[in-house]
This record gives structure tokens, sequence and C-alpha cells, in this order.
């Protein structure tokens, strides 16, 4: 009689330990399929050397290895769309149920609908948990149980909520031996998926007690290694929320911690506003006549708009994948004020070359810096893209390193005056919004 299994999908959680959908999957009664699929739908959109998708493989490989050489067990890697691959998984075992972990994103929530009515088709249970926040959808609301849109109330209230939260660790050590016994489950190279592997690297994250403790004096200098590297560890699950959380509360850092809750707020915001995804929060926002000069747009992206800090994020963005927390504020605002570019051609902009690329906080900053968001910036706080580097790079060691001709001849001049552009930006806002 063929063996009844469940399967654990892995997702955006690509950890063994404190993983709470892989952990109640091993303490069921039948032994554990770990699954990961790279989703074609996603894939399509990719460039082929996308640093992402090599770490997500490279993560997946030693994954496989440390199942294959301390538990006679592997991960079964498939690549197609979802539904595909679990009507042939459905064909190959018998399966009680699929365990996975919730995830908040629009194209995601469409997705598991539709793998969650196949499923129970077929009389298989789909179970999904929370994993990769500590509160998620209407956990944090206001009394009247409507959403927060500002976030320090939100921030207020999470904290409070989290004082008789149980800040659990789910270690899956002791329930290992529940996986399926088998080592040599299918596997993919990274040209099986259509890729080749990418030239960037997406380093490792860094919070030990020293960056912590100093978070709040370095975090606004971008020469400085003062920031967690934290982003796509989180964005792919092979760093533990609840770990870090912890490790802020030791530390007793206020500020990295309220880093960690913007990203929950930007998630519930985007659970009950998926809409924004692409339109403006602030509906009168999309009233605002965008420029949107295509010649101006490919000055931005290439880092040649003759302000040296725009300049030097942008091009450090191009050439590693990260650009710093401080200077992304400044860049975005210079696209949306300065340039008169809707907001949106930004965001896509980053969300093919940031490692740390998130729906919700590319979305929820973004608008931010457009002035179209919830807790938006004033559409009248224009940044100085000149007085920023006073404020933050003044030995200019940051726009050496990435801009090394910013004195030279050869150096663009400023695409557009300061104090032109800052009048017009008023003028063109102002007639879309009175």
């Amino acid at each position: 009689m063929e063996k009844t299994v469940n399967i654990f999908w892995f997702r955006r959680d690509l950890r063994l330990d404190d993983n709470i959908g892989f952990y109640e999957a091993l303490r069921g009664e039948h032994p554990v399929l770990p699954i990961f699929i790279f989703d074609t739908e996603i894939l399509e959109n990719l460039p082929e050397d996308d640093a992402r998708v090599t770490f997500i493989h490279q993560t997946l490989q030693s994954m496989r290895s440390e199942l294959q050489e301390q538990h006679n067990s592997s991960i079964a890697i498939f690549k197609g769309t979802p539904e595909t691959i679990f009507k042939e998984l459905i064909e190959s075992y018998k399966i009680n149920t699929v365990y996975t972990n919730h995830d908040y994103e629009p194209y995601a929530k469409t997705r598991d609908t539709a793998i969650k009515s196949l499923l129970i088709n077929h009389n298989i249970s789909f179970k999904t948990y929370k994993d990769q926040v500590i509160f998620e959808k209407s956990e944090v609301v206001k009394n009247d149980g409507d959403p927060y849109v500002v976030y320090t109330p939100y921030m207020k209230t999470w904290k409070n909520k989290f004082k008789n939260y149980n800040l659990e660790i789910f270690y899956t050590n002791s329930y290992l031996n529940n996986l399926i016994e088998h080592t040599r489950l299918p596997n993919l190279t990274l040209s099986d998926i259509g890729f080749k592997k990418s030239n960037q690297q997406i380093e490792d994250y860094n919070v030990t007690p020293t960056l912590i403790q100093n978070y709040e004096a370095t975090r606004n200098f971008p020469a400085k290694d003062g920031t967690s590297r934290l982003g796509p560890h989180l964005r792919f699950g092979t760093v533990s929320v609840r770990k870090m959380v912890k490790k802020a509360i030791a530390e007793k850092n206020e500020i990295f911690w309220q880093e960690l809750i913007w990203r929950e707020f930007f998630m519930q915001i985007l659970w009950h506003f998926p809409d924004t995804a692409t339109k403006a929060f602030k509906p009168k926002y999309d009233g605002i006549s965008w420029r949107n000069n295509e010649t101006e747009f490919k000055a931005w992206c290439e880092g040649k708009t003759g302000y040296p800090l725009v300049d030097a994020g942008m091009r450090e963005l191009n050439e590693t994948g990260h650009m710093h927390n401080r200077v992304r504020m400044l860049v975005g605002s210079f696209l949306c004020k300065h340039l008169l570019i809707d907001w949106r051609w930004g965001e896509a902009y980053f969300a093919e070359k940031l490692h740390d690329y998130e729906l919700a906080s590319n979305v929820g900053n973004w608008q931010w810096v457009a002035g179209s968001g919830v807790d938006a910036a004033p559409y009248f706080r224009i940044f100085n893209p000149t007085t920023q580097i006073t404020k933050f790079d003044k030995q200019h060691e940051y726009i050496k390193k990435w801009v090394p001709d910013y004195q030279e001849l050869t150096y663009p001049k400023p695409i557009v005056d300061h104090k032109f552009a800052r009048e017009r930006c008023l003028e063109t806002y102002k007639s879309a919004l009175n």
C-alpha cells in the first residue's frame, strides 16, 4: 500500500529552523515531503542573471545538503506554475495535508486560493501559518477594527500588544526525523530554470550587538557600514523575524526594533489596501500630470543626473543590488518631484534591481516620497539634493566611491535646476490636489 505523506511547501521561508509551517508539518502523523517551486509566473519577468534567483537556488542547495547528510532526506525542487506542479504531485503521492506559511501579496493570495481549491477537490487539507511577521492582517488595528494608516499609532499599539505576546522560537531539530526518507528527490540547476549565475552577491546580514547598539548613530550615513543588510534575508526568510526581534530586545535598541515594525506596517497596509500596489492611496494624487520624460528617466536609472548624491545611489544600486536607505529617500523624491516622473516607474525599476525588493515596503516607500501614500511626506517637502550631501556625506566619501568622476569635466551638468524644479513640482501638485 502506498505510504501517505504530508507536504511542506517552502516559499519565502528558506530556513529549516524556527519555521512555523515546517514545524507544524513535522509534528503531523505522516512523513513530510519538503518542496520548492520555481514559479514560472514570477520568473518570466526577471533578467536571466537575477541575483535573487541565484541566491534562492544556492540557499536551497545548502538546505538540501544538510537534509541529505544529516537526516537522510532532501527537498524536491520543481519549475512550473504551482497548479501544474501540485497536479503532478497528486498523481505521484498519496497526500494527506499540504502545509505552508502565509503570504500577503496580491499575487500570492490569488495563487493560494487556487491551490486550496484544487487540493480540497482531491480531499487534501491545506494548512497555512503566520511566520514572516509577528503581527499580521487585522491583529494590530484601531479600537473600531479599522486598519492604522499612520505609522506612529500603529507602532505604539504593536508594542503594547507585544507586551503580552509569547515570543516563542519553533525549534525543528528534534522533529527532523519525521521527514520522508529519500535523498534523491528531484533537483534543478540554474540553467534548468532558464537562469545563469549572477555576478552580484547577496551579502550576509550583520546583527552583531555592536551594529545594533550603534544603529541610531550610524544608520543615516551611507559611507559608514551601519546597516544590517537584513532586508533580503527577511524577504526570503533565510532568517527568522522572531529571532531578530529577540535580538533587538536583548540589545534594548528601540530604533532597530522600529525598523522591523515599519516592515509589518507596510505589509498590513498592502493586505488591507491591495489596490495601492498600482494606485495612489490618496486617490487625488492619481490626477498629477506626470511629465514622464523617458530620456530623463534613463539618466536617473544610470546615475547621470548631475546631482552626485542621487547618482551615487543609483550607481550603487546598479552595481550591487543594494542602496543605502537614506539615499533611497533622496533618489525617490528626486524622480517624483524634481523630474515629475510617476512613482510607479521608480517602483518598477527598484523591483527589478533591489536584492531586498518586497512589494509592500517598496510600494509603501515610493508612495511615501511621492506624497500619495499612507503617513506620507507632505507634497511640499522636497529634498534638496545638494544640502543632503552636507547632512549625510560631508566628506564626500560615499560620492567618491560611486561617482569618482563627479569633479571631472565629463560629469553631466545638473539635469534640472533645483529651484526651478521645486517651483514646477509645487505648481503641478497643487493643480492636481486643489
